[in-house]
């Protein structure tokens, strides 16, 4: 099983991107067999979803998209800004292919400045993935600043829960197995881009 990491933070060595990288670490003690990735956004170049068929984005943008198409499972945390997730986390989601989270298992990760904003988990992701037909692990994390000391997590709680979600995350994928059989959304035709 693949299970990779999405962090929406475009900081190096971000909140996001270290509760995480827990969550990875925790999967992995779970069940020994996984195979773990990170796609950290600050750490690669993608480019503006501009409507074009997915399959002819190149570079990086070809090389996240791939990660995420081959994945068995998800964890996809962001910084929450204005009360929802970055900006380059929704233009990751613009880019991939409609298909490519279906019957997928989801956990999900946010952090915030403070305690106000633990609502865009239901309000702001989970209609994302819920677009994208895949399986969210009910209960989501939400960590803020206080969670975090010196650039480390030192939250008891919130280690635990991102143990409880890495645990249940891979859990729901094991039994998915890929087979999804709900409706399909709508297929969107793409045109071809034309110069003008």
């Amino acid at each position: 099983m693949k299970v990779l990491g999405i962090s929406g933070s475009l900081s190096h060595e971000s909140k996001t991107e270290l509760a995480i990288r827990h969550t990875l670490d925790y999967a992995t003690e779970f069940e020994r067999d996984l195979e773990t990735d990170l796609v950290a956004l600050s750490g690669v170049d993608l480019v503006f979803c501009d409507g074009r068929n997915p399959d002819d984005y190149t570079g990086d943008t070809r090389t996240v998209l791939d990660k995420i198409i081959s994945a068995d499972a998800i964890i996809a945390g962001s910084p929450i800004y204005r009360g929802t997730f970055s900006g380059a986390f929704k233009n990751l989601f613009d880019l991939i292919p409609n298909d490519a989270l279906k019957g997928k298992a989801v956990g999900i990760v946010a952090t915030g400045g403070s305690a106000h904003h633990y609502l865009a988990i239901e309000h702001q992701f989970k209609p994302l993935f819920g677009y994208f037909n895949t399986f969210l692990v009910p209960a989501g994390v939400y960590a803020s600043n206080q969670h975090f000391k010196g650039g480390a997590l030192v939250d008891k709680d919130i280690k635990r829960r991102l143990r409880d979600l890495a645990e249940e995350t891979v859990r729901l994928s094991s039994r998915l197995n890929q087979t999804y059989k709900g409706p399909n959304r709508p297929e969107i035709k793409r045109e071809a881009l034309t110069e003008s």
